[in-house]
């Protein structure tokens, strides 16, 4: 059994994002889901980034960090595209991480302070055609860190949707979100 701090996307705290942390909870896992955008959910993902913007990422950045205050050290972190921001931050700077799950996006490692920890597992999960997670560095930022990383992968999933893993979006993909949510309950199964 794992133990996940999980960071919602753009959108907030969707029924998408409760759905998955429900699913890693029936595996036996101990999920929290806290809301980084104070009750706040869009329908429109610019409105959302809108909302990150007018609160700034430093805030929703620091939000993340206060969630994690009073909790054990051995967490797994994961973030779903702007949630990555918190999840990645934690997992770079937080002794005693469990590993780090990135869902639509990956920041240059140097963002958190240089290098990824060393023993920490992450896995990056993104679609190879994604304009958000390709064309906006975070492919070439996952690439880089699986190259310097033994304990790195990066999954691409055919298509050009960015939240496909949220069944609450139109962008749900099906296929993939099955294939992402098998790879972490697998990777969740050896942080345990």
């Amino acid at each position: 059994m794992a133990e996940v701090l999980l960071f919602h996307h753009a959108h907030g705290l969707t029924s998408g994002v409760l759905d998955f942390a429900e699913e890693l909870r029936r595996a036996g896992h101990v999920i929290h889901v806290p809301d980084l955008y104070e009750g706040q959910v869009f329908d429109d993902l610019d409105e959302g980034v809108a909302y990150a913007q007018g609160v700034g990422f430093g805030s929703i950045m620091e939000r993340g960090r206060a969630a994690s205050d009073g909790m054990p050290s051995e967490l797994v972190y994961a973030g779903f595209s702007i949630g990555v921001l918190s999840a990645q931050m934690l997992a770079q700077t937080r002794p005693g991480v469990r590993g780090a799950l990135l869902f639509h996006a990956c920041i240059p490692t140097a963002e958190f302070g240089g290098a990824w920890p060393q023993g920490v597992p992450v896995q990056i999960h993104g679609m190879d055609a994604d304009e958000y997670f390709v064309d906006e560095g975070d492919i070439d930022a996952a690439l880089a860190l699986v190259q310097a990383t033994p304990d790195a992968e990066l999954f691409l999933y055919p298509g050009d949707q960015h939240l496909f893993a949220d069944r609450s979006l139109p962008s749900y993909d099906e296929p993939a979100a099955t294939l992402l949510t098998e790879r972490v309950l697998g990777f969740l199964r050896n942080a345990g």
